[in-house]
């Protein structure tokens, strides 16, 4: 059993709002702005290319295996024929330049030059010198991109680097838990905090025939009720999900140490909070209708 000096689940509690920061930039107008610019209007590009990008020129079964909850045929849609139009490296530039006109939107032009932000982009990235790439192939692919110089791109450089970290540590989990993609998405949705169904299932590629397959697959296991709601055993694994994924997550928050991860939670909720205020996530994307 892994022992930590922390406080319990306190890397989960930095992770949260650093991971949905870093997501503001892929529901952005910049966002979408930067890839029409490069020729990428696929809509359903979006959601794949800008992580996918990181990996290199990687056909659809490189991305499904380091997405897990992607449909291979949604993934096969646009990879590989995507580099064709744009390469990994030009998608890498709209993103970085989409982060940085979307946060300045977001959070306005004294947060992004504010000591705060200095302070954030500082404790972020001494938490990733921890990290580390072994079966974490996202967090690898990302590792090998140069942080950028301004504060606030570095802040999310950072931020991308914990969020693929914990990713694929998370991926162990499900796969440890016997959860297949849409099992691990409809059982996410029933705790209450995933993502709307309707919005899953049109970005993730999956057919409303998959969605109640794996239903029906989580009430055979004795996991989801009749209403779709988990049992106690549905409930309880996807809490232990959470902690062997907070075990397998422990190194970069131990290494910034108890002040650091305090202090960093504190300043990502601050940014997360401005950002949702200014609008920064679609009114569809959460929710279980």
């Amino acid at each position: 059993m892994t022992t930590s000096s922390l406080p319990a689940r306190a890397g989960r509690r930095c992770h949260n709002p650093l991971n949905s920061l870093h997501s503001t930039v892929y529901f952005s107008p910049e966002y979408a702005k930067e890839l029409t610019a490069i020729g990428i209007v696929d809509d359903e590009a979006p959601f794949l290319v800008g992580r996918a990008a990181a990996l290199g020129a990687v056909g659809p079964g490189v991305v499904a295996a380091a997405f897990y909850n992607y449909s291979y045929d949604q993934i096969a849609k646009v990879v590989p024929a995507v580099w064709e139009t744009a390469s990994p490296e030009a998608v890498l530039g709209a993103r970085v330049r989409a982060a940085d006109a979307a946060l300045r939107r977001l959070l306005g032009e004294d947060v992004i030059g504010s000591a705060e932000m200095t302070e954030a982009a500082a404790l972020a990235r001494k938490a990733t010198e921890a990290c580390t790439r072994h079966a974490r192939p996202l967090y690898a692919a990302h590792a090998d991109l140069p942080f950028p110089d301004e504060s606030h791109l570095a802040l999310w450089h950072a931020a991308t680097l914990l969020r693929e970290h914990r990713g694929d540590g998370h991926l162990t989990a499900l796969l440890n838990a016997g959860l297949d993609p849409v099992e691990a998405l409809v059982s996410h949705t029933a705790t209450g905090r995933g993502m709307n169904p309707r919005w899953v299932l049109r970005t993730r590629g999956w057919t409303r025939a998959d969605w109640e397959a794996a239903a029906d697959r989580l009430r055979t296991r004795g996991l989801l009720d009749a209403e779709g709601e988990l049992t106690e055993a549905g409930t309880q694994l996807r809490a232990d999900i959470e902690d062997v994924t907070d075990r397998l997550d422990l190194a970069p928050y131990e290494h910034l140490g108890a002040e650091g991860v305090e202090r960093l939670t504190e300043l990502g909720r601050g940014f997360l909070m401005t950002a949702a205020a200014a609008g920064a996530f679609p009114e569809t994307l959460l929710g279980k209708g």
